[in-house]
């Protein structure tokens, strides 16, 4: 079974995480959230796998 990468497009990022687009933007630029992936034109999406491990990490900050 191959594993790949997927990603995913900005609707589908918000309805993850449950941020507005302008606070992803500003958390993007202070180097708090993924950086997104040029796809071309104005498309841009995220590696679901970048935006997996921001959620856990957000889970294991309230653990401590």
């Amino acid at each position: 079974m191959e594993t790949y990468e997927r990603i995913i497009r900005k609707k589908e990022v918000l309805m993850i995480v449950g941020l507005s687009a302008v606070t992803i933007w500003r958390k993007e630029k202070k180097g708090e959230f993924p950086k997104r992936v040029k796809l071309g034109g104005n498309s841009v999406g995220w590696l679901k796998s970048e935006i997996d491990q921001w959620i856990a990490t957000i889970a294991e900050s309230r653990m401590t």
